[in-house]
């Protein structure tokens, strides 16, 4: 896939930007790229690790070049917004493992993951008031959701850069390493951990999380109705009580 590589396992897809010339700046042919991966999840769903890398840059931000070029029309296109919906969307949770700058569009890649992993010089930032536009690709409604509106506003109206301490402690990011080479075996640790549960469960109950809140609390009466006849659930349920008895 162009500026993409893609690496499959049994219960996930590890996906890496590689534009290191262009310090992974997110053109049209990587939205291209990330339509086919999110295709290739929505049919057959697992879970989604998406990085940078740890070679100190996950994206820049969106190609200047050519988004000095875009018109109204490519606005309302919503070229990057739709692929970052749609990531948002995956049936299965995904994972950012952030290293170095992820700014303008990449941070928005970040946020349109369900969780982050970060190094220490992770740095995340919306510098798009400044180049004379505004973050449309998510941020103006992920970002506050993360960090509380006031807090995103600020980070929205001034362009300032967050770093990793920052990060973690406003809840940006979920954990943060120490080292670049502790950063993909720290998001495999997160996968992993969510991979001892149930696939459906996991999936019913992202998708619960992101209902809106007029679907509550339908949706989750619904799931766990089916989650209730699922035979994962009995499975799962006895082998507890065995193991409780044989305690």
């Amino acid at each position: 896939m162009s500026g993409l590589r893609v690496e499959e396992r049994p219960d996930r897809l590890v996906v890496t930007l590689d534009r290191p010339e262009k310090r992974n700046a997110i053109d049209a042919d990587l939205i291209a790229a990330l339509h086919e991966v999110c295709a290739e999840l929505e049919a057959r769903p697992r879970m989604l690790l998406l990085t940078g890398g740890s070679d100190g840059i996950f994206a820049g931000g969106a190609d200047i070049a050519q988004l000095r070029e875009r018109g109204r029309l490519d606005a309302l296109a919503a070229i990057n917004s739709a692929a970052f919906a749609r990531i948002r969307a995956l049936p299965m949770p995904t994972v950012a493992a952030v290293d170095g700058p992820a700014l303008g569009g990449g941070a928005e890649l970040a946020y349109a993951c369900d969780l982050r992993v970060c190094t220490e010089r992770a740095v995340f930032g919306q510098p798009e008031v400044r180049l004379g536009i505004l973050a449309g690709a998510g941020a103006t409604h992920r970002l506050p959701a993360l960090v509380g509106e006031a807090r995103a506003k600020e980070l929205l109206f001034t362009g300032r850069r967050v770093d990793a301490a920052e990060a973690l402690r406003i809840g940006l990011v979920n954990r943060v390493v120490t080292a670049p080479d502790e950063l993909l075996p720290a998001a495999h640790d997160l996968i992993d951990e969510m991979a001892k549960g149930s696939a459906l469960a996991l999936r019913l109950t992202k998708l619960a999380v992101d209902a809106p809140p007029a679907a509550h609390p339908h949706l989750d009466l619904v799931s766990q109705a089916v989650l209730f006849e699922d035979e994962e659930k009995r499975r799962r349920m006895t082998e507890f009580l065995e193991r409780r008895r044989g305690r």
